[in-house]
């Protein structure tokens, strides 16, 4: 039902992306998708090109009068920076005495090495441009569509940090997922340089970032994305490719440098019993006199069908699907690979060892990346849903989840 490409280089004309599937009679703006863009561009211990960029989305088509068609969506967000590439970047034949930025010398941890061998290349610069994390602010604008989208059903995506460089929440965060408290962390983290509710780990985390920028090292992390709002049902347990589980961690690890991805409690499962690490099943009659209006609200939330848990280890997925509890995914950063302290490698052309250089870097990106990482839940969350409830116009969607929401409460809450 939905699909997206995107297109462009790190130091090209601009980042293209085309989302497809987005139903009539939506409202949008691109405000509202700048505010997610400037999101991205925040966060202590980024580097130079935060700077330059001051990333604004340009709405091509597919929204009329902010509303959308229901046709394909083509944003387009400039890069400022193309004026000082315009020549090295040129689609077309490169001007003499250009050869200066020519790169044979591959930067480890990153994709140039690989891609040049895969692609043919004897300039890196044909792969470090588009392996490069600057692709992100195509995704968070195509992100941006989706969370207002879900919007619209009561479905809500946010994100903290959790750890960096060591540094983390005690404890790991809250470990029952209720909505209101989420609400809270969210709030504080979104205050905060390095994006962690916690004031005193946040602190933390910016000395040691400051530790790694004096070093001229880098540092990852870990952070955490939670839904609220998501129906039961999303996804399934019938073929491999369509469990959410497995959609959410294929997106994740799809985002420059997370190198892990788990739901809910995710590794520690390993060391519990199953008694421990499974959520019981419950159930409290709904109360006499709200009737149906009360169980499927207006704003379709809250969802309540008389059965809970009094834990979400499974982090809102059992069997490929939703189970009405907040969707929980943690992902983990490694360290930026562009080191002010040098690596070794070797170049290309003359084959002798050098020192990778760097012209300028992020010391830490885990703040942006939990942005990033709420935009491609989102997506994948809006897909289940489109799948399950689509239709050409918000108000047919909307027609679909409430007959759904409808047949559970009288189905299995009654």
């Amino acid at each position: 039902m939905l699909r997206y490409l995107t297109s462009g280089e790190s130091h090209g004309q601009a980042l293209v992306a085309i989302l497809e599937g987005i139903p009539s009679r939506l409202k949008l703006s691109e405000r509202y998708i700048n505010g997610e863009l400037k999101r991205r561009q925040g966060g202590y211990g980024r580097g130079g090109r935060m700077k330059i960029e001051h990333d604004r989305v340009k709405i091509l088509s597919g929204v009329r009068g902010g509303v959308t068609l229901g046709s394909p969506i083509a944003l387009s967000i400039e890069n400022l920076d193309w004026t000082n590439w315009e020549k090295t970047m040129s689609v077309n034949k490169k001007p003499a005495g250009d050869s200066a930025r020519k790169v044979t010398r591959p930067r480890p941890g990153h994709a140039d090495l690989t891609g040049a061998l895969k692609y043919d290349h004897d300039d890196v610069r044909n792969i470090l441009e588009r392996s490069s994390a600057r692709e992100t602010a195509a995704r968070v604008a195509v992100g941006a569509l989706c969370k207002r989208l879900l919007e619209e059903f009561g479905i809500e995506v946010v994100s903290w940090v959790e750890e960096i460089g060591g540094c983390g929440i005690p404890g790991g965060g809250i470990k029952r997922e209720r909505r209101e408290d989420i609400q809270s962390l969210f709030k504080k983290a979104e205050s905060s340089d390095v994006r962690c509710p916690d004031a005193g780990a946040g602190d933390a985390m910016k000395r040691r970032i400051d530790k790694a920028k004096r070093e001229g090292d880098s540092l990852g992390g870990i952070f955490k994305v939670v839904a609220l709002g998501v129906p039961p049902g999303l996804g399934s347990h019938v073929h491999w490719d369509r469990k959410l589980d497995g959609r959410l961690g294929s997106a994740l690890m799809s985002i420059q440098a997370i190198k892990g991805v788990e739901i809910g409690v995710g590794f520690d499962a390993s060391a519990s019993p199953g008694s421990q690490v499974h959520d019981e099943i419950y159930y409290r009659p709904l109360k006499v006199g709200g009737g149906l209006k009360r169980r499927v609200p207006r704003q379709f939330w809250p969802l309540d069908f008389g059965y809970y848990r009094k834990s979400n280890n499974a982090g809102g997925i059992e069997g490929g699907m939703s189970n009405g509890e907040p969707v929980v995914v943690r992902a983990v950063m490694k360290p930026i690979p562009t080191l002010y302290k040098p690596l070794k490698s070797v170049d290309m052309e003359s084959k002798r060892a050098f020192k990778a250089s760097v012209e300028r870097s992020d010391v830490c990106a885990v703040p942006a990346a939990a942005v990033i990482g709420e935009s491609v839940v989102a997506f994948e969350l809006a897909c289940a849903f489109m799948e399950k409830f689509g239709g050409d116009s918000l108000n047919e969607v909307k027609r679909s989840y409430r007959g759904y929401l409808t047949y559970l409460a009288k189905r299995f809450s009654s």
